[in-house]
């Protein structure tokens, strides 16, 4: 025992010793049930947008609008199809990025500042995401053919994105979650039109959220959206971070981004796409 402590007081002295705690992993906000109200009026900045700023910036931008054209060609207003097929996707940059930034933080044999356990329980905040929508609807056999394909050729492209170029790799991300609140904004709007059945919510939604029993289908899309809003800060916060050398996330990152409202276009445009026959996706017991 009275080796063990003197070596407990040798690594105390390792310069670089852990962080006394990283940062909060999820929103303060469902540590405690909240109602509809209370949901629709978490502070979100809804409308917010990353302005770009340099080369590798627009890249990624225009980038993430190009694959916003493909989705709203191919889903339309199928919202919760999109939800399904688009989840699969979005669970990838978290987890490899914590990947790398894993085997790079054994490589130095040093803390990572952080990183790892925000980009996982990202990507395991996005898989919740999807195994959510499955309780609600089922991906077609075209669909679930994409899901494969995509997904592969995603992961192995941003797996070399983020080898050469991770802070275009964070910026791809905070784009894609700007991109993801006015996806479940215009879902929103469809089940207030009466378009997309208000059902109640699933069991793993409301036990994953901490939700009321009587939470409906609506009250879930308003906490995915936030789960969302959250992801592209932290993902628009880490590329600023890679590029202003501070990747500590106890420390200010030093970089002042400009930020501006989403275009209003951008979001009518995809609104105003038009729906295959009716079709909302629900499932039905």
């Amino acid at each position: 025992m009275q080796r063990l402590s003197s070596q407990v007081r040798c690594a105390s002295n390792i310069p670089h010793s852990f962080p006394p705690h990283n940062p909060s992993l999820v929103r303060d906000e469902f540590l405690r049930p909240l109602d509809t109200s209370q949901l629709e009026n978490l502070d979100i900045a809804l409308k917010q947008h990353r302005k770009p700023e340099n080369v590798s910036d627009w890249i990624a931008h225009r980038t993430v609008k190009a694959m916003r054209v493909v989705a709203d060609a191919f889903f339309r207003k199928r919202y919760l199809h999109r939800a399904v097929t688009l989840e699969t996707v979005a669970a990838v940059p978290g987890m490899v990025a914590g990947m790398h930034r894993h085997l790079h933080s054994l490589r130095w044999m040093r803390h990572d500042g952080g990183w790892i356990s925000h980009l996982l329980a990202e990507a395991e905040n996005e898989r919740m995401h999807l195994l959510t929508w499955m309780r609600v609807t089922n991906p077609t056999l075209l669909e679930r053919g994409l899901i494969f394909a995509v997904q592969g050729g995603f992961f192995s492209v941003y797996f070399l994105l983020y080898l050469f170029a991770p802070k275009t790799a964070h910026r791809v991300v905070g784009y894609l979650e700007e991109e993801a609140i006015v996806s479940y904004t215009q879902m929103l709007q469809e089940i207030d039109n009466g378009n997309i059945p208000n059902l109640p919510a699933p069991q793993i939604a409301i036990d994953y959220w901490n939700m009321r029993k009587d939470a409906t289908l609506r009250d879930v899309t308003l906490a995915v959206r936030a789960d969302e809003a959250m992801h592209r800060d932290t993902n628009h916060d880490f590329a600023d971070r890679l590029l202003s050398g501070q990747e500590n996330l106890r420390v200010a990152s030093g970089h002042s981004p400009q930020w501006t409202t989403a275009q209003p276009d951008d979001a009518a445009a995809a609104s105003n796409a038009s729906s295959p026959s009716g079709h909302t996706g629900i499932k039905h017991a």
